[in-house]
């Protein structure tokens, strides 16, 4: 599918989506609530989240307009941060749109029943007025929306938008007449005591009702479907926010004075704050005002739930394409174009929160308060981006937003301590998650990501430093090459090393021969885009001396070459230097002036492990910048293994496969007693043989016995590799990682030349 038709929402589309997910759900269900707690004073509480929800718009529009792709704040936060922030940054956004369609499917579900129940008052002793009606009812609308968004990638239900705005427009114009025809004055004056509970009460307002000016973000989650998107995106979310206030304040201000009863809106409202919006309306428009709220809020809630639905469906989606979330989420439907299991996954998640919280109040708070954190989030990755890119030292607006977002969400979790708990137990549920299945191919679909994107890993801040010592001038141009590959484009650099013995620096033949090999390796083919550096240094110990340098400049991968390895002591230095290393080892044995960008076939022999996964799929990866490569991985088995076994194991060859190979593939198995042999018989129908090493305690790799006769037997180039780390965890090493660089822009060194 072309970019082309997956860009299929204009300008009317993408605000219709943004005005049918903020408009009359949240005000509708939570507007009682708000008067219930600050009084007239919700009017103020609303303002106030316009006024924050302005601040996150403008983040939101920096970031989409940078990056216009499906996701939204998931895709921003994987720019900036690393996978394992992202991941947590993305389970609570769909969490966030979860809850909010949850919220919306009760108040459908409400507003029903209300309905229902002024038709036919017979029904309130049954199970339709106990409460179970509700629930069914919002069940169904939940599996009707799924259902409708499983067959068609395009949002639709703009219909709907546009008649719940039209039934606002009449409800405001009818109070408005009301007001001026009848007594101004006593109007007004029903909006006295203006704040009975005070700031408190404001903030305690501000905090529910939050959730009522969701839904210009879900805009940004379906960038990738948005024509012309750095237009298209900014004008739909400032465009769907304004109409929204447009809307909101002037009912705010009708239901506050001719709605409200002779003795105020806040007694009013705390008798039945989920009825108040309908009983306030019927004050002052009678039984068609009645009505109309009620078809207002059924058409509100059920835009507003499709919108969710809709957003929170391709955050799914884009999170599994990142193996974040399982891969089969990430399915698309052949016909309709439509991630049609992330659509189902969405929607059962929705039917069992229905289940666990069937109280609007709650649902609202702990929306509110999950989306104030997701927005935080958002602010929080705009300022990484804004500093590293250098356009701005001090971003004002972002930095607002997130003291804002936090302040209410922290307030909001000490005054409901029962949205607190919902957030904190999703939060654990998706760390567990994450730690026990999902991190390995997270990680191996981040680093091939950072290697295919030239932008990924310079939108993190990272200037990962691949270290390449050179001894032998035939070899430097092979040397520099492979590294140059390694090397994460547009961010990375390749620092070439030559270390000269102490004894023999007045030799002017050694000055030479290390000005020879730098000479070969800038002259050797390298990409002029990696600015490579180089070092020389004086050591009389080459091996401890390419340690220390490696360790001191905090290198992410050394890359070696593998030296004459029946010299006696070669093999057990460089075991030694191995492990002395804190970094990720490549081992290259090519012939002289072996040229890495001649590579078209690649035998990848693999045990059916993830050790090295991560470090392979970034060398594939990096592979196919220059073209893709005629790739085959072959799983060796001993000959005593079971037909089943067999059959497990090449479904799982098949997988480790598919997650690191960037392009075509191919996957071969063989039961013999001799792997070495059987990797030998491919060989000669290979241009390289990409091996991964051996891991020894406490994560170090070895080179390994296996290895070691390959090389002997072959001339065919090898490359070995080594991950330094592999565990599968969320580490606190990875998350430190994220945010070491959040003070450094684009362009700062870290080490010397």
């Amino acid at each position: 599918m072309s970019d082309s038709d997956q860009r299929h929402l204009g300008r009317f589309s993408a605000t219709a989506l943004g005005v049918g997910a903020i408009v009359g759900g949240g005000i509708l269900a939570l507007a009682g609530v708000a008067f219930a707690t600050a009084g007239s004073a919700a009017i103020i509480a609303f303002i106030l989240n316009g006024g924050i929800a302005m601040l996150t718009a403008v983040s939101f529009v920096r970031l989409s307009s940078r990056y216009p792709e499906s996701g939204g704040t998931y895709a921003y936060a994987k720019r900036a941060v690393s996978i394992e922030v992202a991941f947590i940054v993305g389970w609570v956004v769909w969490f966030a749109s979860i809850v909010a369609g949850v919220l919306y499917a009760i108040g459908f579900a409400v507003f029903t029943v209300e309905g229902a129940l002024r038709l036919f008052p017979e029904i309130s002793g049954t199970w339709i007025g106990d409460g179970r009606g509700e629930l069914v009812l919002a069940m169904i609308a939940i599996g009707v929306y799924s259902w409708i968004l499983m067959g068609r990638s395009a949002g639709g239900g703009n219909s709907i938008t546009v008649g719940k705005v039209v039934v606002f427009a009449l409800l405001i114009i009818g109070g408005i007449w009301v007001f001026f025809t009848g007594s101004p004055s006593e109007a007004v004056s029903r909006l006295r005591p203006f704040a009975p509970e005070g700031s408190m009460g404001i903030l305690v307002a501000m905090g529910y009702t939050f959730i009522a000016l969701q839904g210009f973000d879900l805009i940004a989650a379906v960038g990738g479907e948005v024509k012309n998107p750095k237009r298209t995106l900014p004008f739909a979310m400032y465009a769907s926010l304004g109409i929204t206030l447009v809307i909101y304040l002037p009912f705010l201000i009708v239901i506050a004075t001719v709605g409200a009863p002779p003795e105020g809106v806040l007694e009013a409202a705390q008798r039945n704050p989920e009825g108040f919006v309908a009983a306030a309306v019927d004050q002052y428009l009678g039984t068609t005002g009645y009505w109309l709220v009620i078809g207002a809020g059924m058409l509100s809630m059920l835009s507003a739930l499709h919108a969710n639905l809709y957003g929170a469906s391709r955050v799914a989606f884009s999170m599994a394409r990142d193996r974040t979330l399982p891969r089969q989420i990430g399915r698309i439907r052949g016909g309709s174009g439509s991630p049609a299991t992330a659509v189902v996954t969405t929607g059962l998640m929705m039917v069992v929160i229905v289940l666990a919280v069937d109280d609007v109040a709650t649902a609202g708070a702990a929306a509110s308060l999950i989306f104030l954190v997701s927005f935080a989030m958002v602010h929080c990755t705009a300022i990484l981006i804004l500093r590293r890119s250098g356009e701005v030292r001090f971003p004002v607006i972002p930095i607002l937003g997130v003291i804002f977002c936090l302040g209410l969400a922290i307030f909001q979790a000490v005054v409901v301590p029962e949205a607190g708990r919902i957030a904190a137990l999703w939060l654990g549920v998706g760390m567990v998650l994450y730690l026990m299945a999902l991190a390995p191919g997270a990680r191996v679909a981040d680093a091939s990501a950072e290697a295919s994107d030239p932008e990924l890993a310079r939108s993190r801040g990272r200037a990962p430093l691949v270290l390449a010592p050179i001894a032998n001038p035939a070899s430097a141009a092979s040397m520099s090459n492979v590294a140059a590959t390694v090397c994460t484009p547009n961010a990375g650099k390749v620092m070439l090393l030559s270390v000269l013995d102490p004894n023999q620096i007045r030799d002017d033949t050694n000055i030479l021969n290390a000005k020879d090999i730098l000479s070969e390796a800038l002259d050797g083919h390298i990409n002029p885009i990696f600015s490579p550096e180089t070092l020389f240094t004086i050591a009389s110990d080459k091996w401890a001396e390419i340690a220390r340098v490696a360790n001191e400049h905090r290198c992410e991968t050394v890359l070696l070459g593998l030296p004459h390895i029946e010299k006696p002591g070669v093999e057990v230095r460089l075991e030694g230097l191995i492990a002395s290393i804190d970094a990720d080892v490549v081992i290259l044995r090519a012939p002289l002036r072996w040229n890495v960008a001649q590579v078209s076939r690649i035998l990848v022999p693999v045990r059916g492990q993830n050790v090295h996964s991560p470090l392979r799929a970034r060398f594939l990866a990096s592979l196919s910048r220059i073209s893709p490569p005629d790739l085959t991985f072959l799983q060796i088995l001993p000959l005593d293994t079971t037909a089943d076994v067999q059959r497990r194991q090449q479904h799982k060859l098949q997988r480790l496969a598919r997650e690191e190979a960037s392009g075509p593939y191919k996957f071969e198995s063989d039961v013999v007693d001799d792997p070495v042999k059987s990797i030998l018989s491919r060989a000669s129908q290979s241009d390289l043989i990409v091996l991964g090493m051996e891991s020894r305690r406490r994560h170090r790799p070895s080179i390994g016995p296996v290895a070691l006769e390959i090389a002997r037997k072959t001339t065919v180039p090898i490359i070995l590799l080594g991950c330094r780390y592999f565990a599968s965890s969320l580490t606190a090493r990875g998350v430190a990682q994220a945010f070491s660089v959040i003070q450094k822009p684009i362009g700062s060194k870290r080490h010397e030349k």
